[in-house]
């Protein structure tokens, strides 16, 4: 015991050397939206090519079991942002599950980002892209950390003009953006409305590489979160029927290359042993969208539902000289995980006075330990739904994504081994009881912990 207790030590007074030499290294999240486990090359789909996230891949480290904090959009970037689970911050709700033009709240100003924790060492901050925190003043990216926003407040089918009984017909149309009146946004003005989307892709690009050369020899935070690939799907001239996959895919191979043209840029600046780069998505893909919702893989259901393939996201980490290069890592992680990960390797301090959810993957993702996260906690709304310990997983309640609006609550838990099951469909509950039961126990002391706050999610009034 004590061997492995020095070893421990050891590997964390190594990985602390290293990092202290680099310095305060720079951080870059890109955040994919509604990209399903399969939609990338290197998680296995067959013909979107995505040769910029393969080649990350073959340089960093890829995750197979790292999940997003919810199943929809706003509290799974308010999860990633703060390192807590949104049902902490009042970002769930059991009907209404995100935030609208009509919304009157975000994320509050109570809340601490990673943002926030880096200008603890001055970190130049930046968020480009699509926010759906709060679209109001009071919760726009300017008020929670970050010197500098372009990008649009929510979701790119929101602000629709089209009818109600037309707006679905919309949503297949590459050929028309006036059927949302989507504001473009730089810092807290409103710079073109409706946004362009066929360009929204290359001009959120276009505005990270230049964040990037223009910080070069100062510490930043970069957080690239793209519109693509939520439906309405649009992409630029140049990548109109590149891909055999339909829209989707070139979409999407738009998105591949937008990850390229960063890296590449702190290639040339030679940032790359000094720069952390995550590579992951907020939820998985919207099914009901058909060939317009992307895949989850081997995965089962998809956006808005707490099985598999509505929360584990194909992520890639990547950091030439910490991160081995060539290496898969199949410990579990999540976005939650990012705050404490950010954290520790810039030195700086996560909050201490509120219940944090954020595990530090430094070491793991250094190699030198195995992910100090053993569990997962699936909510939808105001409930748990499911529970993971290691590679089981039980089913409290189970729901579809979308279509189905009814949820089933089970007298008895499933049960999966994600490990020989990841697609859950096998439930082995009635050959392995005392499992159900731990995780049963491990859930009720979860559900104990979570205490009442204010929902932000259900202040709604008149359209702005």
């Amino acid at each position: 015991m004590k061997i492995v207790v020095r070893f421990v030590f050891l590997a964390l007074m190594i990985t602390a050397v290293l990092m202290a030499q680099k310095g305060s290294p720079n951080v870059v999240v890109i955040f994919g939206d509604d990209i399903g486990y399969g939609d990338v090359g290197v998680f296995g789909h067959p013909t979107i090519k995505t040769p910029e996230l393969d080649r990350m891949a073959r340089e960093g480290q890829k995750w197979t079991n790292f999940y997003a904090a919810a199943s929809v959009c706003t509290p799974s970037r308010a999860g990633l942002l703060t390192g807590r689970l949104p049902i902490r911050s009042g970002m769930m709700h059991p009907r209404i599950r995100v935030l609208f033009p009509e919304s009157l709240s975000g994320l509050q100003q109570s809340e601490v980002t990673i943002a926030e924790v880096l200008k603890q060492k001055n970190y130049t901050t930046m968020h480009v892209g699509k926010w759906h925190l709060g679209h109001l003043p009071d919760y726009l990216p300017t008020k929670q950390g970050f010197d500098s926003y372009y990008g649009i407040p929510y979701s790119n089918d929101m602000d629709q003009t089209q009818p109600q009984d037309k707006h679905r017909w919309a949503l297949f149309n590459p050929d028309r953006i006036d059927y949302w009146d989507v504001p473009l946004m730089r810092n807290e003005k409103i710079i073109e409305r409706p946004a362009n989307q066929y360009t929204i892709t290359k001009r959120y690009t276009e505005e990270a590489v230049k964040f990037i050369k223009k910080n070069k020899d100062r510490p930043f935070f970069l957080y690239l979160a793209h519109t693509m690939m939520h439906v309405p799907l649009f992409r630029s001239e140049k990548f109109v029927d590149k891909s055999i996959a339909g829209i989707y895919g070139d979409a999407m191979e738009e998105v591949d290359w937008s990850v390229g043209q960063v890296l590449e840029t702190v290639r040339k600046n030679n940032l790359s042993e000094k720069t952390l780069v995550i590579f992951t998505s907020d939820n998985g893909p919207w099914l009901i969208f058909d060939t317009h919702g992307g895949s989850a893989g081997p995965l089962k259901e998809g956006k808005g539902s707490t099985w598999e393939g509505g929360m584990r996201e194909p992520t890639i980490m990547w950091w030439p000289g910490t991160i081995p290069a060539g290496t898969t890592q199949a410990g579990m992680g999540s976005t939650l995980d990012l705050m404490a990960t950010v954290a520790s390797i810039t030195n700086t301090k996560m909050p201490k006075d509120r219940k944090m959810d954020s595990y530090d993957l430094s070491l793991a993702m250094s190699m030198k330990a195995d992910s100090p996260r053993n569990e997962m906690f699936f909510w939808r709304g105001t409930k748990l739904f499911a529970a993971r310990s290691g590679n089981y997983k039980a089913h409290f309640y189970t729901q579809t994504g979308y279509r189905d609006r009814g949820e089933t609550r089970l007298n008895t838990p499933l049960l999966y081994h994600l490990g020989h099951d990841p697609g859950e469909k096998v439930d082995i509950s009635r050959k392995k009881p005392e499992i159900v039961t731990k995780i049963q126990e491990m859930a009720n002391q979860h559900i104990l912990d979570i205490e009442e706050v204010e929902n932000q999610l259900e202040k709604i009034g008149e359209r702005n």
